[in-house]
């Protein structure tokens, strides 16, 4: 009897079902400071000819006010996704003056914490519960580390490859399981193979080995110096990943279980209304000026970091964790990719095909339960690779042994490889590239044989050869603002893009002017959403 990954992928290698694979969607969100031209961070407000932060579907701020965050509409080939990328960095630079993007995840040298602005959103009650909600990510966390920024990796398969996936195992959906259930179930299943796995990700595509001396705010550490101004790890892969990044205390017992959507849920909203002492001493308020939006482990269930989740596009007025009651598990967020500083958008094609192929070989293989210890194993791995992945005969531990991670990622690739080929064949049917997603992973095969070709290799290579790593990110930033500047968009996509600012102005200003009830109200109405309801 063929294993599971096996089976599944001879059934979606049959010509009448091949086409499924190329039904999925990609959508992109890149994250990156805006930065002046000597590389200090942009004191400046949110453009206003980008349009509004609030209400622009494909340029926003995430925590700062310089802290861009692009987001790409949703495509079903990531070369499609990755040029939509690509004309939003164009168009931003026609209105970004001499400010550019600085190109790497750590951020650039920041002045103290009282001069870094939080992102504003204007007089509404949704814009402003927005940025008290980053109100208390400052107190929580500190301004610093809300500054870091990373690519996140949105994908799907389509709902008919997932049902006939579900006919092929056997599921009846009359009388036993719902297409609904078994999709999230599924998406589940992938999400702790990623859990498993993700430590190779790491591995090739971490790309912060380095940072900013002043970043860790006098906190505790055992990074070497570089230089006056740059702090690092020799086999370090992302210390963006790492302790030194996203975290807290009140976070760092929060795990939730990812066996099915219902504990998932469960666990997230007793964070979510579960109070935490030492918040509660700081309370909602301060001078009569909301703070925070509540006094628990977490104000909202988007504030626990995590490197993957599950995700569900919400409706108006809807928190995440309702539409995911309401209507299951839509897509996965990956969350865990650094900005590469070699790439001008901040991601390569050929990363975006690796990915593919790694998570269609998550969603397929068979994916048992986590229980509590091996998911201690799991974040073991991910933390080693992170800060000493390139660490000559560094080991990982696999079913109770110790594995080099070399030689696990070479298996690994080689159980990828099937679903590589796979998506290949489909994606010849419509286009002329030829083996593109087997390419990428010939290159990261090089990657596992020669630990100097990763992007943490190379980064610090170059930040080693320019003595900081201020300088490295801003001679990359002045590269890829050249790069931007010299190809102007089409008249149509200037246009376009003009356009879709203005209507965000215009719908930002008729929020703002047809809202009633007080904000007081508004964070109580949020705050008690009745969850999983109709």
């Amino acid at each position: 009897m063929p294993n599971q990954l096996t089976r599944r992928l001879a059934l979606l290698g049959d010509d009448a079902h091949r086409a499924l694979l190329g039904q999925g969607l990609r959508g992109i969100e890149r994250e990156g400071l805006r930065i002046d031209p000597q590389g200090h961070l942009a004191r400046t407000p949110h453009p206003e000819q980008l349009g509004s932060a609030l209400t622009h579907p494909q340029i926003t701020t995430d925590y700062a006010e310089a802290l861009l965050e692009y987001i790409t509409p949703a495509e079903h080939d990531i070369s499609l996704t990755l040029n939509r990328l690509d004309a939003i960095h164009r168009f931003a630079y026609t209105r970004l003056g001499a400010e550019m993007l600085w190109s790497q995840s750590m951020p650039c040298a920041l002045p103290s914490e009282d001069e870094i602005q939080i992102a504003w959103y204007g007089k509404s009650n949704i814009g402003m519960l927005k940025h008290v909600y980053r109100r208390g990510l400052a107190l929580r966390y500190g301004k610093a580390m809300q500054c870091i920024a990373g690519i996140h990796y949105n994908y799907s398969l389509s709902e008919r490859l997932w049902d006939l996936l579900r006919e092929n195992d056997g599921v009846p959906e009359e009388g036993g399981c719902p297409l609904r259930d078994y999709q999230s179930a599924s998406y589940f299943a992938l999400i702790r193979n990623f859990r498993r796995y993700s430590w190779l990700l790491m591995y090739l595509f971490g790309a912060s080995p380095a940072l900013s001396a002043g970043f860790l705010r006098g906190r505790a550490h055992q990074l070497e110096t570089l230089s006056d101004d740059t702090l690092f790890l020799p086999f370090a892969t992302s210390l963006r990943m790492s302790d030194l990044g996203y975290q807290n205390d009140a976070q760092s017992g929060l795990t939730p279980h990812e066996n099915c959507l219902e504990s998932y849920v469960t666990t997230l909203m007793d964070a979510v209304n579960r109070p935490y002492p030492p918040y509660q001493e700081l309370g909602t308020r301060r001078d009569g000026e909301w703070i925070q939006l509540s006094t628990n482990v977490l104000q909202i269930e988007n504030e626990y970091y995590s490197t993957i989740r599950p995700k569900r596009v919400i409706r108006s007025g809807e928190r995440p964790v309702q539409a995911l009651c309401k209507r299951g598990v839509q897509y996965v967020e990956v969350r865990c990719l650094d900005v590469d500083p070699f790439e001008p958008i901040g991601i390569s094609l050929e990363t975006g095909r690796f990915m593919d192929a790694f998570l269609l070989f998550c969603a397929l293989d068979e994916s048992a339960p986590i229980t509590p210890a091996q998911s201690d194993v799991h974040a073991r791995n991910f933390a080693r690779t992170v800060k000493e992945g390139r660490r000559p005969g560094l080991t990982l531990t696999r079913d109770g042994a110790e594995v080099g991670l070399r030689e696990w990622a070479a298996e690994l690739l080689e159980r990828i490889a099937p679903c590589a080929r796979l998506l290949d064949e489909q994606h010849k049917e419509q286009h002329s590239d030829g083996a593109v997603h087997a390419s990428s992973l010939a290159a990261q095969r090089a990657k596992v044989a020669d630990p100097e070709l990763t992007p943490s290799a190379r980064v610090l290579g170059a930040v080693r050869e320019l003595g900081s790593f201020a300088a490295f990110g801003l001679q990359q930033s002045v590269l890829h603002a050249a790069h931007f500047r010299a190809d102007a968009l089409m008249p149509a996509e200037e246009q376009m893009f003009a356009e879709l600012g203005a209507a965000s102005l215009a719908e930002q200003l008729i929020i703002e002017q047809s809202q009633t009830g007080g904000f007081d109200q508004f964070v109580a109405a949020y705050n008690s959403s009745t969850l999983c309801g109709d």
